[in-house]
Parts: C-alpha cells; structure tokens; sequence
C-alpha cells in the first residue's frame, strides 16, 4: 500500500518559504568581495627604497625610469604604457548605425515580452543593463 505523503512535502516546502529569494532581489547584493592582497603588497614594495639604487630612490622609482629609457628607445609598448598611466587608457568609441539600432532595440522588446509571458516585469533599462555585457553598444541608447 501506498502511502501519501503529499502533506509532509507541502509543510517542507512551505517551511522553506522565508528562505526563498525575492524578486528582483539578489542573492549576494554585495558581490564577490574584492581581494586586494596582491596589490597590496605591490604597492608596499613599491614605495620601498631600492637597496642597490645609489641613489636612494624607491623602486616604483627605477621602474619609472627603466619604462622612459625603454620609451625613449623607441619601445611603443613602453610608450603606451606611460600613456595610458600619465593621461589615462583612450576609451573606445561605439558607433550604430540605424540598422543596428533597430536590431538593438528589437532585441529589448523581443526581451521585455518574454519577461512578460512568463509573469515578470522587466524594464527597458533592465533589459539593456543585462545585454549589454554581450552586446556593448546597447549602452548607447540608454
């Protein structure tokens, strides 16, 4: 004989209810903490003064000098270096072309309707904010 135990899994699931994830709220809305360990030590390293350095300079300082000796020599990547730190990384310009835009923007409502059908809401800005790691130029209809 077969015995129902279908009370016993609803008063489980139902005991489970206060544990179960909100809407729209994240599990970890911290995120993963940010370890900066490594940098950490780098940067103390850094400000050391260098022993064999005559001079008495740090070795973040006879870095420096070694990158503008290799930049001086002509060394691009050692060119670049120094201006990506002294004037910051150029940013990347994104373009879209009308065509694309349509596409861009089908994509959203073609996202928001399926949000929809299955009971949730999603909003424009949403949408875009969870593309746009895979399709960077959805940034620029915001």
């Amino acid at each position: 004989m077969q015995r129902n135990n279908s009370d016993g899994r609803e008063r489980s699931l139902a005991n489970l209810e206060p544990y179960k994830f909100k809407k729209g709220q994240s599990g970890n809305p911290s995120g993963r903490p940010r370890s900066a360990i490594l940098s950490d030590a780098l940067r103390c390293k850094l400000a050391e003064v260098d022993p064999i350095d005559e001079s008495g300079r740090t070795y973040a300082e006879v870095i420096a000098e070694q990158i503008i000796i290799r930049a001086k020599a002509g060394d691009v990547q050692a060119i670049k270096e120094i201006a990506d730190r002294v004037e910051g990384k150029a940013r990347q310009t994104l373009s879209v072309t009308n065509d694309r835009r349509g596409q861009l923007e089908a994509m959203i409502e073609s996202m928001i309707t399926d949000a929809a059908d299955v009971g949730e809401e999603l909003t424009r800005d949403r949408a875009i904010m969870l593309l746009s790691p895979a399709v960077p130029e959805l940034q620029l209809l915001t």
